[in-house]
């Protein structure tokens, strides 16, 4: 196994394996809340970056599909899960247009340079249908700056603002974008009530607080006819 794959591996295991079980309760709120971003029909949807799959095993589609490195992935997802074991730069194994959504949660901040963003973005456009979304969650760098650093594999820097740009040069249309959205980390932090995750959910202006995460949606417009 390639060391960056074992390192990866030892990353997940040190820093997620204790607060799954949370994690998972926090998913269980959270999943249900932010369908609401996804669209109809909801055929094929792909969580990009999946960890341990905590988002994409509470989203309902008929195909669902999950993408990371990390080999240890494929044994927390549901069984009808289609895992693809990959770099996510390269190229997709997806026909164009065959995606409804895409979702991802921190996880642009781990790729290692904005080339690699770049063509991460690019890949996720040919993939989606017109119509389709992608659906991004991330720490906003402009509300943690030192914080931002303390994990030893965020290689970028990304506001809610840059991610926006990036997501248009890409030939997305940003339909959503909230700059202050989910406080930063659970890793290492208190393990709150889940009944505290709902009024948060439900106070937006909480929201403005605590929220250091991004929340964006982009979307692909349909071609127009000249």
């Amino acid at each position: 196994m390639p060391e960056d794959a074992k390192e990866l591996q030892a990353i997940y295991q040190s820093r997620f394996e204790r607060t799954a079980a949370y994690r998972g309760r926090i998913w269980d709120v959270l999943a249900p809340w932010l369908s609401r971003y996804l669209p109809r029909p909801r055929d094929s949807v792909l969580d990009l970056g999946c960890g341990y799959g905590e988002w994409i095993n509470r989203i309902v589609a008929t195909r669902r599909h999950a993408m990371d490195l990390n080999a240890d992935a494929r044994e927390r997802l549901a069984s009808d899960i289609a895992f693809h074991r990959q770099d996510c730069a390269a190229a997709w194994p997806f026909a164009a247009d065959s995606l409804d959504a895409v979702v991802t949660s921190n996880f642009f901040e781990h790729l290692p340079d904005k080339d690699a963003l770049r063509e991460t973005l690019r890949q996720a456009h040919r993939a989606l249908r017109p119509g389709g979304r992608l659906i991004a969650m991330g720490p906003n760098i402009r509300c943690l700056p030192g914080r931002y650093w303390d994990f030893i594999d965020h290689h970028i820097a990304l506001t809610d603002a840059s991610l926006a740009e990036a997501l248009r040069l890409a030939g997305f249309t940003v339909t959503h974008a909230i700059p202050r959205f989910l406080p930063y980390s659970m890793v290492g932090g208190p393990r709150y009530p889940l009944v505290f995750l709902r009024l948060y959910l439900a106070l937006r202006p909480a929201w403005t607080l605590f929220g250091r995460q991004f929340l964006l949606v982009g979307e692909k417009r349909a071609a127009t006819v000249q």
